[in-house]
């Protein structure tokens, strides 16, 4: 896959303190990757570093072929901060409209990109009228305008309800099949563990991890958890053939380790006119996301 962001040895301090150390990082075309970190990790001066807002002090960036900041970079770039923030007195099809002339594009394309983000309705209504997440939807509109090759992403499902946020995941999904590489942030884990290609975790402002879900899982190890619902009666069998589980009522709860998943599923198949149900819980990105931070900190 063709490189659109590349970043390589990336050093920052401020005033002696370090937020960023030797990261590198790569996002390909049509690639949606998650910047995932505590407050203070790094993933602001980062995503600064990339937007050309501040300087490295060491290090090298490649945005779309050229440096962080050109001409040609800002001409391939989108941004949306956490918190977008608007003229309240402007309508959103104004507003739109303005950022159009801007980029030297026609602003009759306004209202097909509020209708993108679910704002057709709302066009001509004053911003000031609008939810925190209706602004938001706004700022999702502005990112869109010129067909952008990188969008970076702050928090970008801030204030959005749950449809509008699922509305939104499928958005980024249409301009990654597109081509669009996309590096968002984001603290809702259990949203971007489903919707994003590859997770970069940053913890002190060292890259800690980066990889697939299937990836960090394997290279953290953590337990599968398995629960077992026993048929009436068969609880104190299913005790005895599956050392280590725990009982509470007529359910179980037994933990392996990743490598020995399909031996224990096979021992619990033995077993199958005894169960009821079983459900199978790998780690979820919270799990894997504090393993590494928690790693990272000893």
């Amino acid at each position: 896959m063709t490189s659109t962001l590349t970043i390589s040895a990336l050093t920052k301090a401020y005033d002696g303190l370090q937020a960023l150390s030797d990261v590198s990082l790569q996002v390909a075309a049509g690639e949606r990757v998650a910047l995932l970190g505590h407050n203070g990790a790094g993933k602001s001066t980062l995503m600064k570093i990339v937007l050309g807002l501040i300087a490295a002090d060491a290090g090298e960036v490649s945005v779309c072929g050229a440096a962080p900041g050109s001409h040609a970079a800002r001409a391939s770039v989108a941004y949306l901060p956490e918190n977008a923030a608007f003229h309240p007195s402007l309508t959103g099809l104004e507003q739109i409209s303005h950022y159009l002339r801007l980029r030297g594009e026609s602003p009759s394309k306004a209202l097909e990109l509020l209708g993108r983000v679910g704002l057709e309705g709302a066009a001509k209504r004053r911003i000031g009228t609008y939810s925190k997440g209706m602004r938001q939807r706004v700022g999702l509109a502005q990112t869109l305008i010129g067909n952008p090759r990188l969008l970076v992403l702050d928090e970008p499902t801030s204030g959005l309800d749950p449809i509008s946020r699922r509305d939104f995941y499928a958005l980024l999904d249409g301009l990654a099949a597109e081509g669009a590489a996309i590096l968002l942030s984001s603290h809702a884990l259990t949203e971007v563990e489903a919707r994003t290609d590859r997770l970069l975790i940053l913890s002190g402002g060292r890259l800690v991890a980066q990889g697939s879900l299937p990836d960090l899982r394997r290279e953290a190890a953590l337990p599968v958890v398995m629960h077992l619902t026993a048929r009436n009666g068969y609880a104190p069998e299913l005790m005895d053939a599956l050392p280590g589980a725990i009982q509470f009522g007529q359910g179980l709860r037994l933990n392996c380790l990743q490598q020995d998943k399909l031996a224990t599923l096979a021992r619990i198949a033995a077993l199958e006119g005894k169960i009821a149900d079983l459900d199978v819980l790998p780690p979820s990105l919270e799990d894997i996301y504090s393993h590494f931070s928690r790693r990272a900190d000893q």
